[in-house]
């Protein structure tokens, strides 16, 4: 599986993408949305899944997530939200913006 994974932090992308590699997956990863979403336009149908911070610089996740929403291609992309945002309207939000699963950090892989 080709996955899109964005972070701000590094240390917590190069976490996530290692996990991700060692289980056999072909990662591309990048620090902020906007960055992301260009690669993202730039090669659609290269990417099964997208998992994203919430809070970056640029373009945060939510935003991120809404916009790749927004092409109905990407209906049914798997999209992964992994952020320090635990609230139950912050999960709220995130659901409706049309992501599918809601992971809080720290967490165990």
């Amino acid at each position: 599986m080709n996955i899109l994974v964005v972070e701000d932090q590094e240390t917590s992308r190069y976490i996530i993408s290692s996990h991700l590699r060692n289980w056999g997956h072909t990662v591309v990863d990048f620090g902020n949305g906007k960055a992301a979403l260009s690669h993202f336009c730039s090669n659609p149908n290269s990417i099964d899944m997208l998992i994203t911070d919430w809070n970056m610089p640029e373009m945060n996740g939510l935003e991120l997530v809404k916009k790749v929403r927004a092409d109905a291609r990407f209906a049914d992309l798997p999209i992964i939200m992994v952020t320090t945002e635990g609230g139950k309207a912050e999960v709220i939000t995130a659901l409706k913006a049309g992501v599918n699963n809601y992971i809080v950090k720290p967490f165990n892989a």
